[in-house]
């Protein structure tokens, strides 16, 4: 969804409030507004979070107030182009993860170079996208192990990545491997490995930005 749909959605969920101050219409209130910032802000923010601590004891009119308030705020966060930002030490890894990118493409074009070469760079160009990713969202690996496959799990398992996603990761991930164990039949065609980049470099820049 786009900022401004996103803005619009919270000044719908702020502008239901008709002045009832009943904890009946407050209750039914607050449970849209979570629902709205668990999706919109994530779990983890400081607004869905915040919602949770409201005491519906409190008067109608209390809780109302807390939730416009929190709207009001989360409304000027997307309007400052903070939602779904990236930190700058995240921008310059995913800088460098690029200029891997360039490094395997310039291979790609260069003649006598085995297909396998340049998939080594771009497989651990994406595992290290994926890492820093999962890193930079204060996710847990838990019990499993570092690898592509894992980092898109988790991803996944916070809702940060979709099932198509995971199928490509998966699919680019299988060629990396069989480049690693020197399965070269299987990383010989280089317009499958420049599919690769290509369908990785798309990626980057959906998430990426």
């Amino acid at each position: 969804m786009k900022p401004e749909e996103i803005i619009q959605h919270a000044r719908r969920i702020i502008g239901s409030w008709g002045g009832d101050t009943s904890s009946g219409s407050a209750a039914g209130i607050l449970a849209e507004a979570r629902e709205f910032l668990r999706i919109y802000a994530g779990e983890k923010s400081s607004f869905y979070q915040s919602l949770g601590t409201i005491d519906q004891r409190n008067t109608g009119d209390y809780v109302m107030r807390y939730i416009v308030s929190t709207l009001e705020s989360f409304i000027r966060f997307v309007e400052n182009g903070l939602h779904q930002g990236i930190s700058i030490k995240r921008k310059a890894q995913i800088d460098v993860v690029s200029d891997f990118l360039g490094q395997a493409n310039n291979l790609l074009e260069t003649n006598g170079v085995h297909p396998a070469a340049p998939t080594m760079i771009i497989g651990a160009a994406l595992e290290e996208f994926l890492r820093t990713w999962v890193e930079e969202a204060g996710a847990s690996l838990g019990s499993k192990k570092p690898s592509i496959d894992s980092y898109a799990k988790v991803l996944r398992e916070n809702n940060l990545i979709t099932k198509q996603d995971v199928k490509d990761i998966t699919s680019w991930g299988g060629l990396r491997n069989h480049a690693a164990h020197g399965e070269w039949n299987e990383v010989n065609d280089k317009s499958r490995v420049s599919l690769m980049l290509e369908g990785i470099n798309l990626f980057m820049r959906k998430y990426g930005e």
